[in-house]
């Protein structure tokens, strides 16, 4: 009979259900991660697995959910439907499970995207904040009520407060008084079974009337209720009595509310259990670096860099193994300790993991398939009590296996045939594969037997496998070679270690013929491999080479284009210079000669307003001719980046002008100067100290000053960059909104791991410029965006 547990034990399942039930955050979670069993249906593994990938990805963008501290509440549901009365306790953890579950439903709000797999368990949760805060305002902790829990009860208290503060008024005067003084032992007020006494000495005791409540443990002290404030204390019992009443009447109401809702909280409660489990499995893939792979129902596996998860990752030797594709039957060979019994595991368990939902430590591409029933036989399971024999311990679970084993099956043996003559061992081991093989089940199993390696060779649909040993430092390499029978190495192992090689010789011509045959052609196939591994790898560095020969010719090539580029910009900004400063010059002396021809008209002297006029024009026309020459010779060294809005001085241009733009990748600025627009190199330009604007500014410059205004954007976007890069955009930014007039800009950072945001709001708290700030609300981009007020 099928002993699914059994298997699961064999492969280690239990142990990954282990590390899987550590990553959930409720105890409920944690049951149910370690009661998971395998499903063998195809459509419900691969839904299980697309819950899984859409978790770990709102996990890789936004983190997992909060469960806080929820605790089961389903039995305390019931009872509260039933008509009990729930203790603070149970009515606490109800409203933490319910601040959980409306604290789930805000996450997939917040995070938006696509996670179609799960929705319908963030849908069955219904969140009840009425209940919450109705708990949650009634109940302080599992020790006290609030005074806000009804009108009643804040009453009962301020009248309890009241008499317990003239109890102590009267015995404050008591033990003030010089006559009852020397009968204390001690000035104090105390109580003893919920009422005030006075610590009297014993020999005083009749000095003072009232009521004896305790004694001390010495007999020194005995506890008096003075005569005066019994009837004080009776109406504080009083109090205290209805203060009780209140109280089992406040929980009893809260109760009977809970329990009116018991059944979709109940249900909201599952669902919610059901999304620890499927994000701690997000988590556990997040951990194992797992990727999501193909599932099919044909048999075929194939595992391309598989991890065993168990194994230390930073050691692990990922493996390529393969089975069910032209191949129905894996014969894996090798020396001991070389890796045979781990991979034998690792095909079986990372095909429950598939079965339970679990994303595999592979690499993207790999294929597993969905198997009714996954059985091995893995390990010594010798029994003293049972007279069992390695050998007879596997031959019962093979019997087992082989009457349940079908073509919806996956059998692992381990070392099969082992522990009895190696003759006798073969033959049956040869008989077991072929009878399961009639069964159309996929088969993996391992040994040392060289007739089963020659049963590989020869028969269809078998196939060889080997893990790799290295002869010359005498360890496993733990590659799996698929197609390459594994050699034992027993005799180049002995020689490496030590024994004389006369004896290696001599064990070597005791091997019969067919085997040392054999191994002869087991010792081709791998110096073929060898040498056609060295080719391969010949090959690959020879394409590495070419590629990046190939890189570095495309790497000259851009950067010649890049200096024609250059040269050519320059020689256009050279020519855009000499024509935008003859046109200014063109510009001025037209004004001048306008001013002149109206002086003309009102003066009697026109040849002296003649000669003014000539020596405009010879003036003008050196300056044109001169331009270009002069100009290169000088250069100006900035005493800070030049920003948007700055005022400079341009040799080219002849004049003052305003700076557009911050200079881009190869240094040049855009600037204005009148109506005309051009882009001149930062060294060109001198930097002219900000002056406050008088009334008689030209109308031209307040033009330019409007159309910097209107240039301004009121939004950053700094998505994708890093730190660094955002914080000198963001500056630039600010001193462009502020020259422009701006009073509120938004800074659109995303959400993502919240680094930017932090960065982009400790730079506004700091900026001298910004009044204040705050994050985005909903509509404007919530977390995702800050808005700042400026000065």
């Amino acid at each position: 009979m099928y002993d699914i547990n059994k298997h699961m034990r064999v492969l280690e399942l239990n142990k990954v259900l282990e590390m899987l039930a550590a990553h959930t955050c409720t105890a409920d979670g944690a049951e149910q991660a370690r009661q998971i069993v395998p499903t063998g249906d195809e459509w419900e593994v691969n839904e299980l697995l697309r819950e899984t990938y859409d978790a770990h990805s709102l996990h890789a963008r936004y983190t997992s959910p909060s469960f806080g501290a929820m605790h089961n509440i389903k039995g305390s549901l019931t009872r509260a439907a039933a008509g009990a009365s729930l203790s603070t306790v149970e009515l606490l953890d109800v409203a933490e499970a319910l601040r959980v579950m409306r604290g789930l439903c805000e996450y997939r709000e917040r995070a938006g995207a696509d996670a179609a797999a799960i929705d319908k368990y963030f849908d069955r949760i219904t969140p009840n904040k009425y209940i919450e805060d109705k708990i949650t305002a009634a109940i302080i902790s599992r020790d006290e009520i609030s005074d806000r829990a009804s009108s009643a009860l804040a009453e009962i208290r301020r009248k309890k407060r009241s008499a317990e503060a003239s109890v102590r008024e009267r015995l404050d005067r008591i033990i003030r008084s010089a006559d009852y003084q020397k009968y204390l032992q001690d000035a104090v007020i105390t109580m003893r079974g919920g009422r005030f006494v006075i610590p009297v000495k014993t020999e005083c005791r009749a000095n003072v009337p009232g009521l004896v409540h305790d004694t001390s443990s010495s007999g020194a002290t005995v506890f008096i209720e003075p005569t005066a404030v019994v009837e004080a204390n009776n109406d504080i019992k009083v109090l205290e009595s209805k203060e009780s009443d209140e109280i089992a009447r406040i929980l009893a109401e809260l109760s009977v509310e809970v329990g009116s809702f018991s059944e979709p909280i109940a249900s909201s409660y599952d669902a919610a259990v059901v999304l620890d489990v499927i994000f701690a499995k997000a988590k556990l893939a997040y951990e194992m670096k797992a990727s999501l792979p193909q599932v099919g129902a044909d048999g075929v596996i194939n595992l391309l860099r598989a991890r065993h998860p168990l194994l230390d990752k930073q050691t692990v030797v990922p493996i390529d193994v393969s089975l069910g594709g032209g191949f129905d039957t894996l014969i894996i060979t090798g020396p001991n300790t070389g890796g045979k019994t781990v991979t034998l595991k690792l095909i079986g368990l990372l095909t429950l993991m598939a079965e339970c939902g679990l994303m595999l430590p592979v690499a993207d591409g790999s294929r597993v398939s969905v198997f009714d029933r996954v059985m091995a036989d893995i390990g010594d399971e010798q029994s003293i009590e049972q007279s069992l024999s390695t050998f007879s311990s596997h031959i019962t679970n093979l019997v087992d296996i082989i009457s349940d084993a079908d073509e919806h099956s996956l059998v692992l043996v381990d070392e099969l045939g082992a522990g009895t003559d190696p003759v006798e061992g073969a033959a049956l081991a040869t008989a077991i594969i072929e009878r399961l093989r009639q069964s159309g089940c996929r088969i993996a199993a391992t040994t040392h037997y060289a007739e089963l390696k020659a049963f590989a060779l020869d028969t269809a649909g078998v196939e060889n496998a080997c893990c790799e040993f290295d002869i010359e430092t005498l360890r496993p390499t733990y590659r799996l070679l698929i197609g390459v029978p594994g050699r034992s190495n027993a005799f180049a192992i002995s020689s490496r270690l030590g024994i004389e090689s006369d004896v290696v010789r001599r064990a070597e011509q005791l091997v019969s013929d067919d085997s040392a045959r054999f191994e002869r052609v087991v010792v081709s196939l791998e110096q073929a491999r060898h040498e056609a591994e060295r080719e391969s790898g010949e090959a690959a560095r020879l394409r590495e080479q070419l590629s990046e020969q190939s890189q570095s010719v495309s790497r000259r090539l851009e950067e010649a284009e890049r200096r024609c580029e250059e040269m050519l910009e320059k020689a256009r900004a050279d020519a855009a210079r000499i024509t935008e400063r003859a046109g200014v010059n063109a510009n001025r002396l037209i004004g001048e000669i306008e001013q002149l021809h109206r002086e003309a008209k009102n003066s009697s002297n026109r040849s002296d307003l003649l000669r003014q006029a000539k020596e405009a024009l010879r003036k003008a026309d050196k300056k044109a001719s001169e331009g270009v020459s002069d100009g290169e010779q000088i250069r100006y060294a900035q005493p800070r980046p030049l920003r948007a809005g700055d005022r400079v001085m341009s040799p080219d241009l002849g004049g003052e002008c305003t700076v557009l733009s911050p200079p881009d990748s190869s240094g040049r600025v855009q600037v204005q100067m009148g109506a005309v627009k051009s882009k001149v190199s930062a060294d060109r330009l001198k930097l002219l100290e900000d002056k406050p604007k008088k009334k008689s500014q030209t109308r031209l410059t307040r033009n330019v000053v409007s159309n910097a205004e209107r240039s301004v954007s009121r939004e950053l976007d700094l998505r994708g960059k890093t730190v660094d890069e955002a914080l000198a955009e963001l500056d630039m930014f600010i001193d462009g909104a502020v020259l422009g007039g701006v009073d509120v800009i938004t800074i659109i950072h995303g959400k993502g791991t919240g680094a930017l945001r932090t960065a982009v709001q400790n730079e506004l708290r700091s900026h001298k410029s910004v009044r204040t700030y705050r994050l985005g609300t909903f509509g404007e981009g919530e977390s995702g965006v800050t808005i700042a007020q400026l000065k």
